[in-house]
This record gives C-alpha cells, structure tokens and sequence, in this order.
C-alpha cells in the first residue's frame, strides 16, 4: 500500500514538471508585485495590470498561490492568484518590505497610512 502511494506521487510529479513555469523570481509575503493578467473580452485576449502587496503566500508545487491586496479610492481588494496559471502572463516585483509575520492578514484592520510598510533599501 504504501509504495503504491510513492509511485502515485512520482507520476504526480513528473505531471506537474510540465506545467510549472521556470523563469518566476522568488515572491515573498510583503512585496508590491505588478501582476500581468490575461483577460479574454468576447474574442478579444488583453493582458490588465494588477498591482499591490503579497499579504500571503502558500507552497505546493503546482498549486503555489498568493494572496495580493490593493487599495484603490479606500476601498481595499484582495485577489487569490495560482502562480504557474497560463493567464498569467508576466509577475515584476517592485518592491520589498521588511516584514516579521508569514502572513499580514492585520493590515485587514488598518487604513490609510497606517498600511504602509518598511520598504529595503537596495
């Protein structure tokens, strides 16, 4: 039972091999990323800019997404992205932030100037 489980995760892995993309920098929560999404309007394909703060992230292969928050005219958004998805064409980092929490899930609670964070000097 339990190699038969062992052969089903290698097959699993050599699957998913194929899809993840390997040109993606490493992301860390606290970063202001630009994400360049592709949207299908009828038969029209556009790629829209969506651009905020990684508020949390999670590993598993294939299935590694982000959680990414963005305040426009106070009203704040946040959006779930799969990285290694074909709609999404491109992942800039601006920015980095100094950040002593896996997720930031508190700046839920926060408005205004409050929200910002320790950026690192390069």
């Amino acid at each position: 039972m339990h190699s038969v489980k062992i052969k089903n995760q290698e097959i699993i892995s050599k699957l998913e091999s194929n899809y993840i993309k390997s040109n993606i920098e490493n992301i860390y929560v606290g970063d202001i990323v630009t994400l360049g999404i592709k949207i299908q309007e009828g038969e029209k394909n556009r790629i829209q800019n969506y651009s905020g703060v990684v508020i949390s992230k999670k590993n598993a292969g294939l299935n590694k997404t982000i959680t990414v928050r963005k305040t426009m005219q106070g009203i704040a958004v946040e959006r779930c992205f799969l990285i290694h998805s074909p709609k999404i064409n491109s992942i800039e980092i601006k920015n980095s932030s100094i950040v002593r929490r896996s997720k930031l899930y508190f700046l839920r609670k926060l408005s205004g100037k409050a929200t910002r964070l320790k950026e690192i000097l390069k």
